[in-house]
C-alpha cells in the first residue's frame, strides 16, 4: 500500500514514476476518510487543496527539478498558521481564525514541495500531555494493549500528529515541543519524534505557548524521514529574533555515519525511585545496542534534573500567561456576547474561550509573576534553569550524546487519566530537562512492552549538533529493528 511507504521510499518511487503524487495523496486522503472519525487526529482535512498541490507536484517531478519533499503528504499541527486554512490551536477562542499568512516552518515545507493533508489535533494551545484538552475532541491512540479494547491516549500535546503518522494517514507531520510535546507522543505511538535545538527552526507564525521553550520539529516513522523533514523545516529566519543564523547541515547524510568511538552518557538521575523494571530493561537494551555499534558508555550526572519539572511548571505557565493575554475579545479571537462592561467582556470571553487546563496555567503563571511572588518563584526558577543548562554543558564535556527513557510509562487509558493535574505533569519528567536547557533531543521506538505497547528511548545532544543525534538515532533504530505497527481494524483488540 502507498500509505505504508516511508518518506524516503515515496520520494524515490515518485522519481522512478512508480506512482504519481496524485495517487499518493489520494491514498492518504482516502485513509483519512476511513480512520479520522474514530481517531480524531485531524481537526481540519484539506483534501481538495492537497489534491491540487499533488497535481502541481507531478508537474514539478515531470520537469525533473523537484525538491526532496515534492509530492509527499504531511499533516500540520494546528498550531502553525497556514494561509487561507483555519488555524485553531485546538481552542474555542480561535475556532474561526483563518490566517492571512503562512508560518515560516510551513512555508519552508511548501517551498520544498510538500503536500499538506490538513491540520492535526493537539492539546489546547499545546498545554497537555495526553491530547485530552482539545476543544475539538480527544485524540485516540491507534495502538491497543494486547487483548484489551480500551482507548489509549496518544500523548501530548502533538498527539494528533503522532496518531496520524502511526496510523499511516500522514507520511510525516509537524509537531511543537515545549516540555516534551514531540518526544512523549512519539514514544506513546511508536514513531520517531525530533525536537531540534531551540532556535534551529523559526517560531514565526507558530501560535505561542512559552516563547523561550517552544520549538518546531518533525514526527515520522523513521529517523531518516525525520532528517529529511528537518532539513526542509530548519534555517535562519530574520522575522524571528530567536532564530539561529547558522547553516543547516546535511542531516540525511548523518544517518549512515559510523558511531565508532562515540561517547554515550547515561545520567544517574534518570532512574527515579519506583521506575519499572521493564523500562529499566529496555533502557539497558538500548545501552547494549549502542555499545555493540561501537560506542563508549560513560556514566554522567545531571544533579539539578530533579528540579526540572518544578522549574518548568513555573516558567512555562508564566510565559503562557503573558502570551495568552492578547486573547481578550477585543484584539484576537472570539468575543463573548452580552458583556455589561469592558472588564466583564474580558472575563466572559476568556472563561468561555479557554478550557480548564489553559485557565489553570494562566492563573498559575499570573500568580508567579505577581509583585509579591516574582522573586520567590519566577526569578528563582530562572536561576535553577541556568543550573540545569550548566549540568548539560558539563556532561557534554565528557560525552557526545545522552541516552535516557523518553517517558516513565507506555500509553495509558483515556479513562485512567489522573484526577490530580500534578500527576499528569509527571509524564514529562524525562523530557522537560532538555527543553529547559534548549538541547536537541529525539525519541526512537525500540521495543514493545509486555502488554504490546511501544516504548521509546530518548537521545539528547549538544546544542546545534542534531547530526550526532540523528547518527545515534539511526544506529539505535537499526539495532532495535522496531517494525511493529498498530492493528487498525475496528474492534481488533476486543
Amino acid at each position: 500500500m502507498l500509505t505504508d511507504l516511508t518518506i524516503a521510499q515515496a520520494a524515490e518511487g515518485l522519481r522512478r514514476r512508480d506512482f504519481s503524487a496524485a495517487e499518493l495523496t489520494k491514498a492518504h486522503t482516502g485513509a483519512i476518510g476511513q480512520l479520522n472519525e474514530r481517531l480524531n487526529a485531524y481537526i481540519t482535512v484539506t483534501a481538495d487543496k492537497a489534491e491540487a498541490a499533488a497535481a502541481q507536484a507531478d508537474k514539478a517531478l515531470a520537469a525533473g527539478d523537484a525538491p526532496t519533499l515534492t509530492g509527499i503528504p504531511l499533516g500540520i499541527k494546528d498550531l502553525f498558521c497556514t494561509e487561507g486554512v483555519k488555524t485553531t490551536a485546538a481552542s474555542r477562542i480561535l475556532g474561526n481564525f483563518v490566517p492571512p499568512y503562512e508560518s515560516t516552518v510551513t512555508a519552508n515545507l511548501l517551498k520544498n514541495g510538500a503536500v499538506f493533508l490538513g491540520k492535526t489535533n493537539l492539546d489546547e494551545f499545546a498545554m497537555g500531555s495526553a491530547n485530552l484538552t482539545s476543544a475539538f475532541g480527544e485524540v485516540e491512540n491507534p495502538w491497543h494493549r494486547t487483548g484489551d479494547a480500551s482507548v489509549l491516549v496518544p500523548g501530548g500535546s502533538s498527539g494528533g500528529s503522532a496518531a496520524a503518522v502511526a496510523a499511516h494517514i500522514a507520511m510525516g507531520a509537524t509537531g511543537t515541543d515545549t516540555g516534551g510535546s514531540i518526544r512523549q507522543p512519539a514514544a506513546y505511538c511508536g514513531i520517531v519524534g525530533l525536537k531540534p535545538t531551540y532556535g534551529r527552526c523559526s517560531r514565526w507564525g507558530t501560535i505561542a505557548f512559552a516563547s523561550s521553550l517552544d520549538q518546531a520539529g518533525p514526527m515520522t516513522r523513521t529517523v531518516e524521514d525525520a532528517a529529511i523533514m528537518l532539513q526542509a523545516m530548519a534555517g535562519h529566519d530574520p522575522k524571528d529574533s530567536t532564530s539561529a543564523d547558522l547553516a543547516v547541515p546535511d542531516y540525511r547524510a548523518a544517518t549512515t555515519r559510523s558511531l565508532k568511538g562515540l561517547r554515550v552518557g547515561i545520567p544517574a538521575e534518570y532512574r527515579p525511585e519506583g521506575m519499572s523494571a521493564e523500562l529499566l530493561a529496555v533502557w539497558q537494551k538500548g545501552i547494549d545496542m549502542l555499545r555493540d555499534a561501537g560506542c563508549e558508555i560513560v556514566d554522567v550526572s545531571l544533579p539539578h534534573t530533579k528540579y526540572g519539572l518544578a522549574t518548568y511548571y513555573i516558567i512555562a505557565p508564566a510565559e503562557c500567561s503573558s502570551n495568552l493575554a492578547r486573547y481578550d475579545g477585543v484584539r484576537f479571537g472570539v468575543r463573548a456576547e452580552g458583556a455589561a462592561s469592558l472588564d466583564d467582556l474580558y472575563e466572559k470571553t476568556r472563561h468561555d474561550g479557554f478550557g480548564e487546563e489553559v485557565r489553570r496555567r494562566i492563573l498559575v503563571g499570573t500568580y508567579v509573576l505577581s509583585a509579591g511572588y516574582y522573586d520567590a518563584y519566577y526569578l528563582k526558577a530562572q536561576k535553577v534553569r541556568t543550573l540545569i543548562r550548566r549540568d548539560f554543558t558539563s556532561a557534554f564535556e565528557k560525552v557526545d550524546v545522552l541516552l535516557t527513557p523518553t517517558a516513565p510509562t507506555a500509553a495509558f487509558g483515556r479513562d485512567e487519566k489522573p484526577e490530580d493535574p500534578v500527576q499528569m505533569y509527571l509524564n514529562d519528567i524525562f523530557t522537560v530537562p532538555a527543553s529547559m536547557a534548549g538541547q536537541p533531543a529525539m525519541s526512537v521506538p525500540v521495543a514493545l512492552d509486555s502488554r504490546g505497547l511501544p516504548l521509546g528511548l530518548q537521545l539528547i545532544g549538544r546544542h546545534f549538533d542534531e547530526e550526532t543525534l540523528i547518527a545515534a538515532g539511526a544506529a539505535l533504530e537499526k539495532a532495535a529493528a522496531f517494525s511493529a505497527r498498530p492493528d487498525l481494524r475496528a474492534g481488533a483488540a476486543a
